[in-house]
């Protein structure tokens, strides 16, 4: 099934059930009025969000609604964790050692971003960056859990898009807020394509409308998913509700083009000593999305604009004359 957060207002809006083809939806309020109480509660409440998917894409559910994607907070707007991977070799060393042991980081759990909120930053001088990524989200995961029963503990997958400054800020070391695709799916949902706790389908980025990558996401990936969640519970158990994203997607080769700035620069640095794709600048957009074999979006597309810190969009001008 595939479930998404409406924006009613509140912190953690309203749990929607997203039909197959992302073109219409309906309100869970029956069953979980939010994504967080269905984790907290999958073994009892998941099989009912079953049952309105299956009627929603029937074409029986009731009060059904068209799905807007602009519509949508983050499928968990507060996460308990929001852990970021590197689960992919660097591009720049494609024949170095495999990252056996990746370095987490804890990102800011409290703020996560809608598919289509605005990047808002103060200055293009700190070279603004993103990193297109797939994301789990787990339910309870006892510590010390050995790969295998992490494994069983992821609930859904999503997009990410984690916005970085490569150019760190003096005395200050947090990174602004990741948005997340509108939809979150089963793994189910995958089908063949979910194997081996990997998703072996390419991610797509656009850049001012601009194809610039669209990597194997399972190829090349040294850690899969069952080892990021097992590696993240390690030293404490972790809450349902919690996210792990494997890391900016990358292929050794770098010829399908790349999911992270920061990677292409240093291709190019590697091959012709010094990088020349510049970082984003304010009116740049991005589109990143994922799609099936059948070519069918699986979990809609972020789509965000880089614009400066308390931007207020131009007015709509009529283009009717005035009497």
């Amino acid at each position: 099934m595939k479930l998404a957060t409406l924006d009613d207002g509140t912190r953690d809006g309203q749990l929607i059930v997203v039909a197959r083809d992302l073109k219409t939806a309906v309100v869970a309020d029956g069953i979980a009025a939010t994504l967080q109480r269905a984790l907290d509660d999958w073994a009892f409440i998941a099989p009912q969000l079953d049952a309105l998917s299956r009627q929603l894409n029937d074409g029986k559910a009731r009060r059904s609604f068209e799905f807007l994607p602009a519509r949508c907070l983050a499928p968990l707007p507060r996460a308990f964790a929001w852990i970021a991977a590197q689960a992919y070799r660097d591009p720049a060393e494609p024949d170095g050692p495999a990252r056996k042991d990746p370095r987490l980081i804890h990102g800011g759990g409290g703020d996560l971003l809608g598919p289509c909120a605005t990047i808002e930053l103060a200055s293009e001088a700190d070279d603004i960056d993103f990193a297109a990524q797939l994301a789990v989200i787990t339910d309870d995961v006892p510590q010390g859990a050995a790969p295998d029963e992490a494994f069983q503990q992821i609930r859904l997958l999503t997009l990410a898009n984690d916005i970085a400054l490569r150019r760190p800020l003096p005395a200050f070391d947090a990174s602004p807020a990741t948005a997340f695709a509108p939809v979150a799916v089963t793994p189910d949902e995958l089908g063949e394509a979910w194997r081996d706790a990997k998703v072996h389908l390419a991610l797509r980025v656009a850049r001012n409308g601009r194809n610039v990558g669209q990597p194997d996401a399972a190829r090349d990936m040294v850690c899969n998913f069952a080892q990021l969640v097992a590696r993240a519970a390690a030293p404490r158990r972790l809450r349902a509700g919690t996210i792990v994203g494997a890391g900016a997607v990358a292929n050794r080769t770098g010829k399908k083009g790349y999911c992270a700035i920061a990677h292409q620069r240093a291709v190019e640095t590697a091959v012709d000593g010094q990088a020349v794709t510049p970082f984003l600048a304010f009116g740049d957009s991005l589109r990143i999305e994922m799609l099936d074999a059948d070519g069918k979006a699986v979990f809609g597309a972020i789509e965000q604009t880089v614009r400066p810190t308390g931007y207020v969009p131009p007015p709509v001008v009529s283009a009717e004359k005035p009497e």
